[in-house]
């Protein structure tokens, strides 16, 4: 007999099935014990006579044959009897968290410090089948806009962009750093194949510990060739964002249906407002960046006055942006680039590159900075590349955000930050 998953026990009622996963919990009467077994698409309550599961702990493995029967009470209407149990595996000890509860009821600490444990509660779990969603929703959008999916170094010999939040490693016995951002490759990409994308980690070495920062996430960066300006960028990141939308619309319906998240709209033309004219809304003056009450403000005034989840700050001073950004045309200090705030939060930075060789060579000296470390970089200017820009979203920013998490660490599997490595 073939196993089937919880989910599919509907299709099957009046039929013998067998089941597979983990003892959640017992509950026993005087004549019956009920238990339910979770897999990873459900549960299922399972009729016991007898006692076939006494002394069994919670996360006891077990593979289970029973008749299907129609059971209005029991979860997705169907329940198991005359069942037969076979154990698969014995925990040593009972879970440190209680996962038979509707909703885990440890503090955050405790649920990272057990997150192998912590991580098979359904409504753990479903954050990250959001994530998996979004991140197949990002990579459908841009497949179907000729993108190439492209892998890059995580391991490189200077920082990708200035400052000093860098991971040095020793590179039999010389220093590299781990990868601040896949953002000179992809660059470099945008010479081979015009369009091109990637999912994978990136390595911040920030000292503060922040409920939005993490020193490693997950970041899906794009990067596009012949552009006007970052207006064009701006369009291809709204149609990327719209398609992960869509895939946790398609993929991950239950998953959201379970945490209760509304999914936003995004509209065809983003309200935009550029910096100076942002700070002058939140009455605020002298700034060179925002930081988070100033993007919460300017969340609100986009809900207030267009009906938007999100709003493009555009044209941040330049003094504040990495070395290969673009100045804008007509106001130098400022710059071609954007964040895109969802909700409250900046999801995503971006904007328009530098492409001609003298410009980088020009950058690079007033930054201070030495060419030599960047030479296999700047071979692709040196040799003609395109106007080009691109954009980076973080995925636990924006998991967190879809949920409304307190905390980026409760969207995150395995948070990295300056006081936890483990587990």
């Amino acid at each position: 007999m073939q196993r089937i998953f919880t989910n599919e026990l509907s299709t099957h009622v009046g039929a013998r099935v067998r089941l597979a996963g983990w003892l959640q919990h017992r509950r026993e009467l005087s004549r019956v014990t009920f238990a339910v077994l979770r897999d990873a698409r459900g549960l299922a309550q399972i009729v016991v006579e007898g006692d076939a599961v006494a002394g069994l702990l919670p996360e006891t493995v077990v593979e289970v044959e029973g008749d299907a029967v129609a059971a209005p009470q029991a979860p997705g209407g169907v329940e198991i009897h005359g069942p037969a149990f076979r154990v698969l595996a014995e925990p040593d000890e009972a879970p440190p968290v209680e996962l038979r509860r509707p909703e885990l009821k440890e503090q955050l600490p405790t649920l990272l410090d057990h997150a192998p444990v912590a991580l098979r509660h359904p409504r753990k779990r479903a954050s990250f089948e959001l994530a998996a969603a979004s991140v197949a929703g990002f990579r459908a959008a841009l497949d179907a806009r000729g993108f190439t999916e492209i892998q890059t170094p995580k391991i490189v010999a200077s920082a990708t962009e200035s400052g000093a939040n860098l991971f040095e490693v020793d590179y039999f016995g010389r220093p590299a750093f781990l990868a601040q951002s896949p953002q000179l490759y992809k660059q470099t990409m945008v010479g081979v194949f015009e369009r091109v994308y990637e999912v994978g980690p990136v390595f911040r070495a920030e000292p503060h510990d922040t409920a939005r920062h993490l020193a490693e996430y997950v970041s899906l960066d794009a990067e596009i060739g012949f552009i006007e300006d970052h207006r064009t960028v701006m369009r291809v990141l709204r149609d990327a964002v719209a398609g992960m939308v869509d895939g946790v619309r398609a993929r991950a319906a239950s998953a959201a249906e379970l945490l209760g998240v509304e999914l936003p709209d995004v509209p065809d033309q983003i309200p935009a407002v550029d910096f100076p004219a942002a700070l002058k809304l939140i009455g605020v003056e002298g700034e060179l960046d925002l930081a988070p009450a100033h993007e919460r403000l300017l969340g609100k005034w986009a809900q207030r006055e267009h009906g938007s989840d999100f709003v493009f700050v555009t044209g941040f001073p330049l003094a504040k942006r990495p070395f290969y950004t673009h100045p804008h045309p007509d106001r130098p200090e400022l710059s071609n680039s954007f964040h895109l705030i969802f909700r409250g939060l900046e999801l995503t930075t971006g904007g328009q590159r530098l492409h001609r060789y003298e410009e980088y060579l020009g950058a690079l000296a007033a930054a201070g900075q030495d060419p030599a470390p960047f030479d296999a970089y700047l071979q692709a200017f040196k040799y003609g590349m395109p106007p080009h820009g691109g954009f980076a979203i973080g995925l636990e920013r924006w998991v967190a955000r879809l949920v409304g998490a307190k905390n980026i660490r409760e969207t995150t599997l395995f948070p990295r930050d300056r006081n936890r490595l483990t587990p």
